[in-house]
């Protein structure tokens, strides 16, 4: 992550409207200001995420998303930048596809890490090895709730591990929440920076410039997602998509500037 300015982490989910449509809007997510791309794979049971996810998980699947299709959405945002890739997504279809299967293609398209949202980092050790194998990172996620037996093996997960993250939930809840305590969060964030040693950032209820900004003040950066599949799901055609998510973008990183 770049060290001199806040990251900005931009979740997309693929597929959403269409695959072809996902990769270009990703793509444009890079060009206006995003630092990382967390490419959302839709599954039928998304128990973290709020409805606004949720519905573009229903979407993408309609058209044919899942892994296979992630990957290679992928494969084609890495042909046209060079923007870190992080793949998000649920244990089951890594399991069903298995890790070794998974983690092989994820960095032969290009993919730089995984972020799997319900696998508890005491139970990724598979999965780890694998991604450090191949020099990729398995993002470990904290939450206001996490015990400092949590906290700690996040800390000797991340050891040795490619360079990526920590995922900070603000709140013990679902994506898009409205009322997440950002300014608490970007506290905690900036206690669990130096207790890890690693970049922290903050996701879950970040939906404007403002609270963008709010969230970033002790942490390293944000991941917003809910705002901007709105934006998807809200525009009457690609081109107005496009627009409204550059602008969401631009905006975005203008706070954290």
């Amino acid at each position: 992550m770049n060290g001199r300015r806040k990251a900005l982490v931009a979740y997309l989910c693929m597929g959403d409207p269409t695959l072809e449509e996902s990769v270009d809007l990703a793509v444009a997510c890079a060009e206006a200001g995003a630092d990382v791309l967390e490419l959302g794979v839709p599954f039928s049971d998304p128990t973290a995420d709020g409805p606004a996810i949720a519905r573009a998980s229903e979407r993408a699947l309609r058209v044919g998303g899942g892994l296979t299709a992630s990957i290679e959405a992928a494969r084609a945002i890495r042909a046209r930048s060079p923007v870190p890739l992080l793949l998000f997504g649920y244990y089951n279809p890594i399991f069903v596809r298995g890790e070794e299967r998974t983690v092989r293609e994820a960095h032969d398209a290009g993919i730089d890490g995984l972020l799997v949202v319900d696998l508890p980092v005491e139970e990724a050790h598979t999965l780890r090895a694998l991604c450090k194998e191949r020099a990729m990172a398995l993002v470990p996620l904290l939450a206001p709730t996490s015990s400092p037996l949590r906290v700690a093996l996040a800390r000797e997960a991340i050891a040795g591990a490619a360079p990526g993250f920590v995922y900070y939930v603000s709140v013990a809840g679902i994506t898009g929440s409205a009322d997440a305590p950002l300014a608490e969060a970007s506290a905690r964030a900036g206690e669990l920076r130096k207790t890890l040693g690693a970049p922290v950032v903050i996701g879950f209820g970040i939906d404007s410039p403002e609270k963008a900004r709010l969230a970033a003040t002790h942490a390293d950066g944000v991941v917003v997602g809910s705002a901007i599949v709105r934006r998807i799901a809200d525009a009457k055609d690609s081109v107005s998509r496009k627009r409204d998510v550059i602008d969401l973008i631009r905006a975005l990183r203008a706070a954290l500037d």
